[in-house]
């Protein structure tokens, strides 16, 4: 299958938990109608906002993984389920769980770089104040392709894209939510940038925005493939065109590893 519809949802995320997941639910099925394969939501609201994520943390599995699960199973499809804050041991993660076609959960990805910065006169945001980062690497297989999966700051690194690509994935995946500052500054570069390194396709998902919101987030969810002339693409990846691109100017094969190399010290996936 060198084919597949993938589907990015873009949607107003709030406080109310109920309204959300009856949001995804809906969207799911939408999506999985127009022949969705591959699904991937976005960051939930407790990305942007710190002090809920004591709130809203749960245990994975939980109310909301349970429903994610459930929704997966219902639309025979892979969904990659954004990212909730999940509790474990005491301490709280920015978690992105993914689920198969039989409601089956295949990984959790926990937030591996925290966003910690201070841009002054615009913005100060400390995620390691709150929260704990991951230590893993998440990939995982579909009929289709393999993925790696990141949350949001994440992409900004180009070293987990490079070992993803080196594991095989083809879509690279990132639910975020870049601010208005560094949303129309980095967001679409850096995913241009990780297709161009990687030769291979990235998604993102992020919440729409809410000019009424403390935090705004700057939307604008986007696949990009990688092509001799880079450009956003639709929502059927092809993956015949992206193994010719690779054989056509096989950066793989011709890197230099004699004298540098980009390695995992950990080994774990998941």
């Amino acid at each position: 299958l060198t084919k597949f519809r993938l589907a990015v949802v873009q949607l107003q995320v709030s406080s109310d938990k109920a309204n959300n997941l009856s949001k995804v639910r809906r969207l799911v099925k939408e999506a999985a109608g127009q022949g969705g394969k591959v699904v991937l939501l976005p960051v939930r609201r407790s990305e942007c906002f710190l002090s809920f994520f004591s709130k809203y943390a749960e245990k994975i599995p939980g109310e909301t993984t349970q429903m994610l699960s459930e929704v997966a199973k219902e639309n025979k499809l892979h969904l990659v389920g954004g990212s909730i804050p999940e509790e474990d041991g005491g301490k709280l993660y920015n978690t992105c769980a993914v689920f198969g076609p039989e409601g089956e959960l295949i990984l959790k990805h926990r937030k591996i770089h925290l966003f910690d910065i201070d841009v002054p006169g615009k913005i100060r945001f400390q995620e390691s104040e709150t929260l704990s980062p991951g230590n893993s690497l998440s990939t995982f297989d579909t009929p289709f392709c393999r993925v790696g999966v990141g949350i949001c700051y994440d992409m900004r690194f180009a070293e987990l894209a490079q070992l993803y690509n080196r594991k095989g994935c083809q879509l690279l995946v990132y639910p975020g939510a870049f601010n208005m500052t560094t949303g129309p500054a980095h967001w679409e570069l850096l995913q241009r940038a990780r297709a161009l390194d990687n030769q291979t396709y990235v998604a993102t998902a992020s919440p729409a925005r809410d000019e009424a919101a403390s935090y705004v987030a700057w939307g604008h969810s986007t696949v990009v493939l990688y092509v001799l002339t880079l450009h956003v693409c639709g929502p059927t990846p092809d993956l015949q065109y992206l193994a010719d691109v690779r054989q056509q100017i096989p950066i793989s094969s011709q890197r230099r590893d004699d004298l540098y190399a980009v390695t995992a010290v950990q080994q774990g996936s998941g």
